[in-house]
């Protein structure tokens, strides 16, 4: 705006305008342009600025859920907002193997962390994860390395689903868990083998059972 407000008064001055109600004009229009927009778009925001207070006020825990859902690709928002939930008196819970979902999700008064808004975990890997505890939760990290698709959840997911505390819940140590995880990932691979079997079919073969 700076750049253009000579030009400006020159050519207003040559339409037969006062230099000085010319730089008059282009100030109001300078101090507009910082951040202004019509009237229909602020009765919008207005808008949208009431219905989001009113649920911040009535429903917080949902509301943030929704709010770190909605921002879960960026981790400085995502740092930003569970520091607005915990001004809020409202808990963060750490991801969970065995609890978490793809968004953030509500459990109680608390907010359960998003599994996609842990690094180097990807949503084929989250979808694999949740198909594979429908029948029951997973016990320990060989028990999740032998029902989980290891082509969608690898090494590297594990590794980070492991780091961020994840596995937690299930009572080992994130540096032994981390020490075996190698073993229970050839484990793994060689039970889900026999499960296929050479042709790909069931297998009715060994039946090994996590050490």
């Amino acid at each position: 705006m700076a750049a253009h407000r000579q030009r400006f008064i020159q050519g207003a001055v040559a339409n037969g305008v006062a230099a000085d109600k010319a730089a008059s004009i282009f100030d109001l229009m300078e101090k507009f342009g910082g951040y202004g927009f019509n009237k229909s778009h602020s009765a919008a925001y207005a808008l949208i600025a009431y219905q989001t207070a009113y649920l911040k006020a009535h429903f917080p825990v949902e509301f943030l859920a929704a709010l770190l859902t909605s921002e879960m690709g960026s981790i400085d928002h995502v740092v930003k907002f569970v520091a607005e939930c915990r001004s809020h008196d409202i808990p963060v819970l750490p991801p969970d193997i065995n609890r978490s979902f793809k968004e953030f999700t509500v459990d109680g008064n608390r907010i359960r962390f998003g599994l996609v808004a842990v690094k180097n975990v990807g949503e084929g890997a989250i979808d694999a994860m949740i198909d594979a505890r429908h029948e029951r939760p997973f016990a320990s990290l060989f028990d999740f390395c032998e029902r989980v698709d290891l082509k969608k959840a690898n090494k590297r997911v594990i590794e980070s689903l492991i780091k961020c505390g994840a596995f937690d819940s299930i009572g080992q140590h994130r540096s032994q868990m981390m020490g075996v995880l190698d073993l229970a990932l050839d484990y793994a691979q060689r039970v889900q083998k026999e499960r296929c079997g050479p042709s790909g079919g069931s297998s009715t073969g060994l039946n090994v059972r996590s050490p």
